[in-house]
């Protein structure tokens, strides 16, 4: 089942604003629950936990920043 545009723009407003806020500060307290690991990493426990977030939600991100495709021509304003 494919989403329209708009609820994708939706739904990315929704991902952004409250989905990952919650996923750092959880991502955040689950490492510092683990101790205090080498700086190295840490850094790249944050840098993978940072790319990992987003691939679930690539279908809904994919084209939001772009005019809607099934608007009518006429009425875009390009």
């Amino acid at each position: 089942m494919s989403l329209s545009y708009k609820a994708r723009r939706r739904w990315s407003l929704v991902i952004l604003l409250i989905g990952l806020p919650v996923y750092v500060v959880t991502s955040v307290t689950i490492l510092n629950a683990l101790g205090r690991p080498p700086l190295w990493i840490e850094f790249f426990v944050y840098v993978a936990l940072g790319i990992l977030w987003a691939f679930p939600f690539k279908f809904i991100f994919k084209g939001v920043g772009q005019p809607d495709p099934d608007a009518d021509p006429q009425a875009r304003k390009d």
